[in-house]
């Protein structure tokens, strides 16, 4: 649709139903694990009040809401039962989102009040909020990192369905640089049991990996290397991917990284990135959304294909082509982005 005949948005709309009070009341629901407590069968207000230690009258207006967002159903007797769109709040629910919502409520919630500060400095909002920058902040706040980790797990799968339309033609090793919890690997070897992988990560990361390469029975197939990309990369690959790496990083830092790989690289290799390519941003709400989020908490930035190219180029490589699933249904933005050196 061209932009001539484009509704035009109704911003007082959009601000309504979307305003941050949206999401904080999500993150109530999220935090008290409402979608594992109720059931299909009503619980009145005062039990749902004490099982989650919670003032009731305010509870009730909390779940009123959450009504008419339609997570939960309201009967009489100011009682509440779980509706479908709720369960997606549940502990595990596939496809659920709950970590998400966690996440977004925590720390990085804080950090958005700050976002003046990135917008005149264009410095991310949450150093500033928290005199360190965000990794940082994880490894020294636990419980973040855990639901951090548990957030970017519940994005596994999209990446994963992305990288499925490459095929690793002619390709022995492949080494998955920041590979976190190693189910992307599984999914590359258990598909190509005639490849061997190598998986880098920081070294209390790469222990996360050890359980899900054993669940897939490739442990025997692939090596682990507990190291900063911004110190080493492992050399030798014929394939070295990156998922959902650089767009955690400004261009420079970025920069460093692809250096690392373009000299750990040997001639004949390749560089495999699944990341987002934004496209025209008045038909790409998510992913312009999601720049701003790696502007404001990280620093961090999606990217044209235009300015991936620049930036490989940069680093000494070209690209080759671009990967898209039609639909973006299973791979929810994400594209395989192949580059060899130049």
């Amino acid at each position: 649709m061209s932009s001539e005949t484009r509704p035009e948005p109704d911003l007082r709309e959009m601000y309504h139903a979307s305003g941050p009070w949206i999401g904080q009341t999500l993150y109530v629901a999220a935090y008290l694990g409402l979608a594992d407590l109720l059931g299909e069968e009503p619980m009145n207000i005062g039990e749902i009040a004490k099982a989650t230690e919670s003032d009731e009258d305010a509870l009730y207006r909390f779940c009123r809401a959450l009504t008419a967002l339609g997570m939960l159903a309201e009967h009489p007797g100011k009682s509440f039962s779980l509706r479908e769109p709720g369960r997606a709040l549940a502990d595990g629910a596939p496809d659920g989102f709950r970590d998400g919502v966690l996440l977004q409520s925590g720390a990085v919630f804080r950090a958005w009040a700050g976002v003046i500060h990135t917008v005149k400095t264009g410095r991310p909002a949450f150093d500033e909020a928290f005199g360190m920058d965000y990794f940082e902040f994880l490894a020294s706040h636990p419980e973040e990192a855990r639901v951090f980790n548990r957030a970017m797990g519940a994005t596994m799968p999209a990446a994963i369905a992305a990288l499925r339309l490459y095929e690793f033609e002619d390709c022995r090793t492949v080494v998955d640089v920041g590979g976190g919890d190693g189910r992307l690997m599984a999914s590359v070897l258990a598909r190509h049991p005639e490849m061997r992988g190598l998986l880098q990560d920081l070294p209390e990361t790469v222990a996360q990996a050890e359980a899900n390469l054993a669940a897939a029975g490739v442990t025997d197939r692939c090596t682990l290397v507990g190291e900063s990309f911004f110190d080493t990369v492992a050399p030798g690959g014929d394939v070295y991917v990156l998922s959902r790496v650089l767009h955690d990083w400004n261009d420079d830092n970025a920069l460093k990284v692809l250096r690392k790989v373009r000299a750990a690289m040997p001639p004949h290799g390749r560089l495999i990135l699944v990341e987002t390519v934004l496209r025209p941003a008045e038909g790409d709400i998510r992913s312009v959304l999601g720049d701003l989020l790696m502007l404001v908490v990280l620093g961090g930035k999606e990217r044209t294909e235009n300015e991936w190219t620049e930036l490989l180029a940069a680093a000494g490589f070209e690209i080759r082509r671009i990967l898209d699933d039609p639909g973006m249904a299973t791979t929810r933005g994400h594209s395989v982005i192949e580059a060899v050196a130049r």
